[in-house]
Parts: structure tokens; sequence; C-alpha cells
């Protein structure tokens, strides 16, 4: 279901906190409609990578577009400025973020969850937010925890409730950051089932993950990022089952 046209472009990035240099000049393109999964051992650069995504990190150097627009800042001849807070959040609705620990606000409802953003950021009129939150937590098989607290749900159910929140927004574009590291093993496939059901529907994403039999099915490319570097990259199929790079082998033959 994917397009030729690129969702997200990332040329050169460069991140480091104090004197440790986390992202090494990173590339990364993403079509639209397509999934992209990021994998990777702890400490190379992946949820730093999303993180740029969307500019909740700022960049050293290089440039992220979503959708052909730059994010977090605006050209003026041959420099960069930074936009304003407000202009970024504006932008941010466009890439939709789940964290790996849900993040919903503790004393509103779920389906007030939902509803929130929608209201304040898109001006959109409550009857219609309130109506599009209960569509998305019947496709996410949460119809009937629309008046309950986070507190009272699942972590599974949490998570779920986050990607609904996201897609509350109508985004471009969707970051996972590790979606499941912070379940119970029985609740992990019924999150994962949720973003393959995305995928078939043609929302471009790009998750973090350990699940491999997942990037396996759902990916059309796996990166693999190590050393704060895109190592390799390509097709399910080649990465995880033909990989070129030693790194990649080592990995893999620990994580399979």
């Amino acid at each position: 279901m994917s397009t030729h046209s690129a969702m997200v472009e990332a040329r050169g990035i460069h991140k480091s906190f104090g004197s440790l240099d986390v992202l090494k000049g990173v590339d990364l393109e993403v079509r639209a409609g397509e999934v992209t999964v990021v994998l990777g051992p702890s400490g190379s650069g992946k949820s730093t990578l999303l993180r740029t995504l969307n500019h909740l990190e700022k960049v050293d150097s290089g440039t992220v577009r979503v959708n052909g627009e730059l994010v977090g800042y605006r050209r003026s001849g041959n420099r960069l400025h930074e936009l304003r807070e407000r202009d970024i959040l504006k932008q941010r609705t466009q890439i939709g973020f789940v964290f790996q620990n849900f993040h919903l606000f503790p004393h509103l409802t779920v389906l007030e969850n939902l509803v929130e953003a929608p209201v304040a950021a898109l001006r959109r009129p409550r009857k219609d937010a309130v109506a599009g939150a209960r569509a998305l937590l019947d496709r996410v098989g949460l119809a009937d925890k629309a008046d309950a607290y986070p507190r009272t749900l699942s972590g599974g159910q949490q998570q779920r409730v986050a990607i609904a929140r996201a897609l509350a927004l109508e985004p471009k574009l969707l970051l996972f950051d590790e979606p499941t590291s912070a379940l119970d093993p029985e609740l992990v496939g019924e999150v994962l089932d949720v973003i393959k059901d995305l995928a078939h529907r043609g929302t471009t994403m790009i998750v973090v993950t350990h699940e491999i039999g997942f990037a396996r099915e759902v990916a059309d490319t796996v990166v693999f990022m190590d050393g704060g570097r895109i190592v390799e990259q390509g097709p399910p199929g080649q990465v995880l089952d033909h990989p070129r790079h030693a790194r990649t082998k080592s990995f893999l033959s620990k994580v399979l």
C-alpha cells in the first residue's frame, strides 16, 4: 500500500548529550504508507532518533522533514531558526508518538484522554471529538472502557488507549518507542495486533521494538542501528534472514 513519496526524510542527524555522541550522522527515509521497524541493542540511539523526528530532542546538526515540512525549524537564507513552541506543538499534531510507558493522564477517563487534544489543539467541536474518540476506542477493542480511569486498566489496555489517543489527531506519521517493552508477555500480542491493523490500513509508522516476529510480518523496511549509526537496512527477509554486516549477525544470533 506504499507510494513513492517520502513521508520522512532525516539527513545527517547528529545528537550528543554532553560528551556522549548518541547519533553520528543518521540518514533515514520512510515512504508514505510504509512501516519501518528499527532494531538494535540498548544504547544504539534508536529512541533518541525517534525523538528527533518530532523535535522532542533538538538535533545538533542535520535536518528532519515530515511530509515535506522542516520539523522544528524554519530556514532563513542559509540559517535555520528554531520555531516558536506553539508552532512546534502544531507540527506535532501531525506526528503521533506512542511512548513505552503510556503517558496517559491519570485524572481523566479513557474517553477524556482521547478528546482533550482534538478539542484543544485542533479546535474540533467537542461533540465531534467525542464521536471520533468512541469510534477509535471501538477500533482498538476498548469501547466498553470509555468511562474507566487508566489505573483500572491492564498495561496492554493502557497502551491501546495511548495508540487511540495518538490517532485522535489524525497524524500523518506514527512513531512507536518500544510500545510493548513495559508489558507482561501475555499482553504483548493485543498491542501488536492493533499496530498490525494500522499497517494494513496504510498508516505510515516507525516502530522501535525488539519484537523480531512482528518486524518480519509487518515491516516494509528493517533498520538495524548500533553505536549511533544505521549499520544495515533493507527488506525484512534480507536483514533478518541474510544480514550482511557482522554486527547485525551478532545481534540477531542473540535474539532469534
